[in-house]
């Protein structure tokens, strides 16, 4: 626009630190370029459709996007941070079999604005409700498996870290892969944000039937770019999810399997007690067993945490992020007969 370019970062920062939508109100821009901006472009948000405050703090939005497909973000609200949980795709390409996004199938890739607009939301949201909570903290572990819309995720994630943007440090946003090992690789050179490892199983029989993407990639293969991922000067750790569902994840022989194949890797353990949705044959682990599971853990020398439960009042727990959308997949349809229920058109639910 025959503009310097430092006009730019000025823009970047009405947006992202302002929240400003109106180029008339971006002051220290000239009248002709404020003018030519009117004229030439605009600012579009996805809309809200819903949003819904848990008991427990935790606020969960539905926006509706410009093609009419939804997505879900989360906010989680701590003592001493507040945590943004924020979706890359709509739907899930995966078929993870203990999370409801799975069931519902997949539409596409989410834009880097689609994305980074999750964040804006929340900002501006947060602080008409009290002003007080803030998002100090970015998870990419809504809808979708980051990894698999790369470039997209990245840029949005550099403006969250970027200091004209959101500002945040690079431990404060975390993104969370099944395991797209060629992509991890990619991923430790793109960026410098903390990495989660959804791992959910000790070997590769029971990983298998959990996390099917474990087909493709095995565990031999994960581990060894979990490995890659971090020199040992930069002290820094990967964290590794772990489902516990009753019956199937929780046994103490697993705990030990779990511990011999972290061993080497910088590793922090994250056990998260499994969230119930509609149509699941699954039950959470009884908190007796999780706590023996964490004590063997936490034996071996790891760093092995309990994920509080929040917002499964309002299904915006870990594993309960559905969204409203067409599913491209039939994957939807499919999971509703199997559990007796009639699909229905897109719209007519």
């Amino acid at each position: 626009m025959d503009e310097p370019a430092y006009r730019g970062q000025q823009i970047f920062k009405w947006l992202h630190q302002q929240g400003m939508t109106d180029f008339a109100e971006m002051t220290n821009l000239s009248k002709a370029f404020r003018a030519k901006l009117i004229d030439a472009c605009e600012i579009h948000l996805p809309t809200i459709a819903y949003e819904k405050l848990s008991d427990d703090g935790t606020c969960k939005w539905l926006l509706r996007l410009d093609d009419g497909n939804h997505i879900e973000t989360v906010y989680i609200p701590e003592r001493t941070r507040g945590t943004l949980c924020v979706s890359s795709q709509i739907g899930c390409a995966l078929n993870c079999q203990f999370c409801s996004t799975a069931t519902q199938g997949f539409n596409r890739n989410l834009s880097v604005a689609e994305i980074i607009s999750q964040v804006w939301i929340a900002v501006r949201q947060l602080a008409k409700q009290d002003g007080q909570r803030k998002v100090t903290n970015v998870v990419m572990m809504g809808m979708g498996e980051p990894l698999m819309n790369f470039d997209n995720v990245i840029a949005a994630m550099d403006i969250m870290m970027d200091d004209c943007g959101y500002n945040l440090a690079k431990r404060r946003v975390t993104l969370s892969t099944a395991g797209v090992v060629p992509e991890m690789y990619r991923l430790k050179e793109a960026s410098e944000a903390a990495l989660a490892v959804s791992l959910h199983a000790p070997n590769d029989a029971l990983r298998n039937q959990l996390v099917p993407l474990n087909k493709k990639y095995p565990l031999a293969e994960l581990m060894k770019a979990c490995r890659d991922y971090f020199t040992k000067e930069s002290k820094r750790k990967i964290t590794f999810e772990y489902v516990m569902i009753d019956g199937v994840t929780d046994a103490l022989p697993l705990a030990k399997q779990l511990a011999e194949l972290l061993r080497g890797i910088p590793a922090k353990i994250n056990l998260i007690p499994f969230n119930p949705f509609p149509g699941t044959k699954y039950k959470r682990s009884k908190p007796e067993q999780i706590t023996n599971f964490q004590n063997y853990l936490t034996q071996k020398g790891y760093i092995a945490t309990v994920r509080r439960t929040r917002g499964d009042d309002i299904d915006a727990a870990c594993g309960q992020l559905v969204g409203n959308f067409a599913d491209k997949t039939r994957r939807r349809e499919r999971f509703h007969k199997k559990i007796g229920i009639i699909a229905v058109e897109q719209g007519k639910e």
